[in-house]
């Protein structure tokens, strides 16, 4: 997605270690008018799956997951990284390493909004190493859930994800494919 690339070329900053900054337009400060053209652009790719629910990340993902559930008229749930009281106790829980934190992170999600039956589209912010996707992943399967596609933003094309997640059989849509951060910022074709 042109835009998107624009954006990313425009006010990206490689910091090294396979780190991209994207924070004054997706992950820190949001883009509304970017995340609403992302959020169609997904639900055109998505739509002839029959997603009755989108699942995401807290909290880099909920924006474009939000727009494009605006889109598709479909609630987004998204897997929180500490557990609020409001919560019950028996949760859908799974551990992901998180790059930028440099930890394991928790995603947790209440039985209440991811249920059985349910066919799920994940979209994400990053598909890097494919480690918090994966978690999201986990989770659908937990719930008995059937997953039918994931999208993200950005796909750092050198980190694995995309292999990490082929033995799903789904499909796997990135927004703008990140093939080199060594020096300037190269996009995949």
């Amino acid at each position: 997605m042109d835009m998107l690339k624009q954006r990313i070329l425009k006010e990206g900053k490689n910091l090294g270690d396979g780190i991209l900054k994207v924070d004054g337009f997706i992950n820190h400060q949001v883009d509304p008018v970017l995340m609403d053209a992302c959020g169609l652009a997904f639900a055109k790719k998505f739509a002839d799956l029959g997603a009755t629910k989108i699942l995401t990340a807290e909290i880099s993902g909920i924006a474009p997951a939000v727009c494009t559930g605006i889109h598709m008229d479909l609630p987004v749930v998204y897997a929180r990284k500490s557990k609020p009281i409001t919560m019950p106790d028996q949760v859908f829980l799974t551990l992901a390493p998180s790059h930028t934190k440099g930890r394991m992170v928790e995603l947790i999600v209440s039985p209440e909004y991811l249920g059985g039956g349910e066919k799920i589209l994940i979209i994400d912010d990053f598909l890097a190493s494919g480690a918090t996707i994966l978690g999201l992943v986990q989770l659908t399967k937990t719930a008995g859930s059937e997953l039918v596609g994931i999208g993200a933003l950005v796909e750092k094309t050198f980190e694995g994800g995309r292999e990490a997640l082929s033995h799903l059989d789904i499909p796997v849509e990135a927004l703008a494919m990140v093939s080199n951060l060594d020096g300037v910022i190269q996009f995949a074709n």
